[in-house]
């Protein structure tokens, strides 16, 4: 009997350690294959300008564009930042216009798909990389960047297809191939199947896999190793449940969960930030100062800047075009107002919540400092020595542990919903282009959703590097032909504003509410 127990236990120990070692070694493969088939691509969109110092020229791309659209357009996110406000309490919303979702939904659904992991992890890779210097680029990326938000949402609510059903389909395929014809200009129609393209690679990568993969590292943090495919499983059984509803199903999920988390979210690190406040003064200090010095960390300047604008074009999305998506499902007449109500977007995205993250960061301590010089250290990888070695979300993470030890728990519960919110909305994103190229319908639109929810398990089984890499390099690709049409269209976004400003100054526009 006791040979035969012993068997037994020998025999279940051997199948629990096979088990083991058959899931860590299916998610290694996943890992390898994915790395292997991405890398070209990652490559390309990451090459630097010629004669710079090793400056990807998608990132000075969407800077400029910035640039351009915040100096054409008067400086429109400052100016009417106010206004923005009374559009989404919903002071000038009729309840008759045609959309599916209202300023504030298709706010809260737009920022769900912006407001992610790219705030926690994404915060955390810049600052590991280009110090906190990386932040004050982060936040004057941010600011540029509502103007490009304010274009590209205007326009995605002019040129949206209305269907008799009271559905709505918007978007930069639609603004590129319809505003191109309507004003007689040639490759519309070739840069909205390229965007299309991209956009369906940009929600499969930064919308789902990037999201997931961080979901799993911040979830096994907390309560311990198990392979990525489990955790990757559960999220696409109810990111599928979700998103049959459609955008409506998921403008009643977002409109609660985004409030909610990023309440929570900021609440926590005010609190670390208030119970550090003496600190504060040198993390700005270190901030401003590391913008134009680097502080010693890899790349110096230059580095710190890249890493800076890099991480808020993955955060906040401006130019990328795919918050277009999102708002033109707006119940408006009035396509401006859109375009006021999402330049608030990169302002709560980068400017706020990304701020926050890299202070509790900064504070933490957990970036290692060379007694002797003061600078800060940097490990073989060329990145910021840090205490455990920690990286992405694990960092921010233990930042936010070294305050209150419990607060990685409720970073865990911030990071499932912040994954799970993007996920949806970027579902919806995805979905829009792959109908533009495939057509409507129930069975097109599902086998999409399929094959979304299987990028999950991907996503959660890979390793952060990949993963991020090609996040990045997808969501960057929308911007090359988004941008393209927003320079030859503003002139349209111009005539838009300056009509609706003239009716508003003389009382045309009324308030429906008081």
């Amino acid at each position: 009997m006791k040979n035969i127990l012993k068997t037994g236990l020998i025999a279940g120990a051997f199948s629990a350690v096979s088990t083991t070692a058959l899931a860590e070694s299916l998610d290694a493969q996943v890992n390898a294959i994915f790395a292997s088939i991405t890398s070209p691509f990652v490559n390309f969109m990451f090459a630097p300008v010629p004669f710079t110092d090793n400056f990807p020229w998608i990132v000075m791309w969407l800077v400029v564009a910035a640039a351009v659209f915040t100096l054409y357009f008067g400086f429109v996110q400052f100016r009417f930042f106010k206004h923005a406000i009374s559009l989404v309490k919903g002071d000038y919303s009729d309840p008759n216009d045609a959309g599916e979702v209202s300023h504030f939904q298709a706010l809260a659904t737009a920022l769900s798909g912006t407001v992610g992991l790219g705030n926690i992890a994404g915060v955390a890779v810049a600052v590991g990389i280009g110090g906190p210097g990386a932040t004050f680029w982060m936040i004057m990326a941010g600011l540029m960047g509502m103007a490009a938000k304010f274009t590209e949402c205007t326009l995605g609510v002019k040129y949206r297809n209305e269907y008799d059903d009271g559905t709505v389909s918007g978007g930069p395929m639609y603004y590129l191939s319809k505003g191109f014809k309507e004003l007689g200009l040639p490759g519309g129609k070739f840069l909205a199947i390229l965007f299309s393209i991209f956009c369906i690679l940009g929600a499969l990568g930064g919308g789902n896999m990037f999201q997931a993969n961080q979901a799993h590292a911040q979830i096994v943090g907390v309560v311990g190793d198990f392979p990525g495919w489990i955790t990757g499983l559960v999220f696409a059984i109810i990111v599928f449940i979700v998103i049959v509803g459609g955008v409506k199903s998921i403008a009643r999920v977002t409109e609660k969960v985004v409030p909610f988390m990023g309440v929570m979210y900021v609440g926590a690190a005010l609190i670390i930030l208030a119970v550090n406040y003496d600190q504060i003064t040198w993390a700005f200090g270190q901030i401003f100062g590391g913008a134009f010095t680097g502080l010693g960390v890899a790349g110096g300047f230059v580095g710190a800047l890249i890493q800076g604008f890099k991480r808020a074009a993955f955060s906040n999305e401006a130019g990328i075009g795919s918050a277009a998506i999102a708002h033109s499902a707006v119940k408006t007449k009035e396509p401006i107002t859109e375009g006021f109500v999402s330049l608030l977007e990169p302002f709560i995205d980068t400017v706020v919540i990304c701020t926050m993250t890299a202070l509790v960061i900064t504070i933490s301590g957990q970036l290692m400092v060379d007694p002797e010089t003061g600078l800060y250290m940097v490990n073989e990888a060329g990145k910021i020595a840090t205490i455990g070695n920690t990286s992405g979300v694990s960092l921010t993470s233990a930042a936010f542990g070294s305050a209150i030890s419990w607060f990685p728990f409720i970073l865990a519960i911030a990071v499932v919903l912040f994954a799970f919110s993007t996920m949806i909305s970027w579902s919806y994103y995805g979905l829009k282009a792959w109908t533009y190229l495939f057509g409507e319908g129930k069975r097109t639109e599902l086998v999409f959703k399929a094959i979304f929810c299987l990028f999950i398990i991907v996503g959660a089984s890979a390793s952060l590097g990949p993963v991020i890499d090609f996040s990045d390099a997808a969501l960057f690709a929308m911007a090359i032909p988004n941008v393209i049409g927003l320079y030859f269209l503003m002139k349209v976004v111009k005539a838009e504003f300056n009509s609706y400003v003239s009716r508003l100054e003389s009382g045309e526009i009324k308030k429906f509410k008081a």
